[in-house]
């Protein structure tokens, strides 16, 4: 498991630190992608984009949508650290998926790839965030992580594309119910019919139904995978499906979504906020034909039935009780207003 800042040396808490600058800068490009290019995207076809229904955004909920081919999608996993060459077999980067001149060439899609030289790979490139872009439509996931091969540990890559994610549903489940204590050995030591909630229990920790669709399996996964290694970790999966953008950190489970917003919310929020209304506008909406969106955050917290038990010992499962649970909600500024924070936003619970 990963070290908390108050346990790092200087050098490893720099390390952190510049990790997490980048993850903000990358997150800004993530949502954009997933959510607004998206949704103009929609807006240019002449087809209504699918806002997400209130109910879709409380733990536990079943709602699914079908798949869009307009809606922007990818698997991006970011990394702390290098990692270990072990979960290969699980994470499956490898020589012939590296981020190199000579694996592009079979990528029809990557107009990049006459213009290619190592340093685009790395971060502090000015053209980093555009080189990836490039990528994020090819299936699978794409890995960002420490350079294993420099020896300066703040030298960030995109050391791979088409990272296939491959560790079963099962191992992972047993592996999240051992840490919370809720068996000894194996997942099945209690029976089938909890080895099945258990791995209910699993998408539910990370923020989905159990039957979504494999993008975000794949990425709940990973995320469950990361744990093993001993830096944070961050994954970032955009769905269809979900029309969202989910994120899995060291602190939890994020989702990402646009909501629409009439003229009496817009003027409340800019009046409460001390805005001007066109300023407030400007700074935190997107304008569509007669409406304006935003893009809202939802930020979820455990409950004590998915944390390690305080007195150690082994509990029964209580499969009525919830894992996640809603705990702020943020209206993030555009990804052009820089001096502008996030502000409370409570949408999911609101009255119509």
């Amino acid at each position: 498991m990963w070290t908390y800042r108050e346990r790092l040396s200087r050098q490893e808490r720099l390390r952190r630190s510049y990790y997490e600058m980048l993850r903000d800068a990358l997150e800004v490009r993530l949502i954009k992608i997933s959510l607004i290019d998206s949704f103009y995207r929609y807006i240019g076809q002449g087809v209504d984009y699918a806002f997400l229904d209130k109910s879709e955004l409380k733990p536990k909920s079943k709602k699914m949508e079908k798949e869009s081919e307009l809606f922007n999608t990818f698997i991006v996993i970011f990394c702390e650290g290098s990692i270990n060459p072990s979960l290969r077999n699980y994470i499956r980067f490898f020589p012939e998926n590296k981020v190199i001149k000579q694996n592009l060439e079979y990528l029809a899609n990557i107009s990049i790839y006459d213009q290619f030289h190592k340093n685009l790979r790395y971060f502090d490139n000015p053209r980093f965030l555009d080189f990836t872009e490039e990528f994020l439509n090819i299936d699978y996931a794409l890995l960002i992580q420490q350079d294993p091969a420099i020896k300066k540990k703040n030298k960030y890559a995109l050391t791979h594309f088409h990272v296939k994610i491959d560790w079963p549903i099962a191992d992972a489940a047993q592996d999240l119910a051992k840490s919370f204590k809720y068996i000894h050995n194996h997942l099945y030591e209690n029976g089938e019919k909890e080895a099945r909630l258990l791995q209910n229990k699993l998408f539910e920790y990370y923020g989905c139904y159990h039957n979504v669709g494999g993008r975000r399996t794949a990425a709940l996964i990973a995320a469950q995978l990361l744990r093993k290694e001993d830096f944070v970790s961050t994954v970032y999966v955009s769905s269809s499906e979900s029309r969202s953008m989910m994120k899995y950190t060291e602190r939890g489970v994020s989702k990402f979504f646009l909501i629409q917003l009439n003229d009496t919310q817009i003027d409340a929020l800019a009046q409460r906020e001390g805005f001007n209304v066109e300023n407030f506008k400007s700074s935190y909406l997107y304008p569509a034909d007669s409406y304006y969106v935003g893009i809202s955050e939802a930020v979820y917290g455990f409950t004590p039935f998915s944390k390690p038990p305080e007195d150690g010992k082994f509990r029964r499962l209580k499969p009525a009780y919830n894992w996640l649970k809603l705990k702020d909600e943020f209206l993030l500024p555009r990804d052009t207003a820089f001096t502008y924070s996030p502000i409370n936003y409570n949408w999911v619970y609101s009255p119509e």
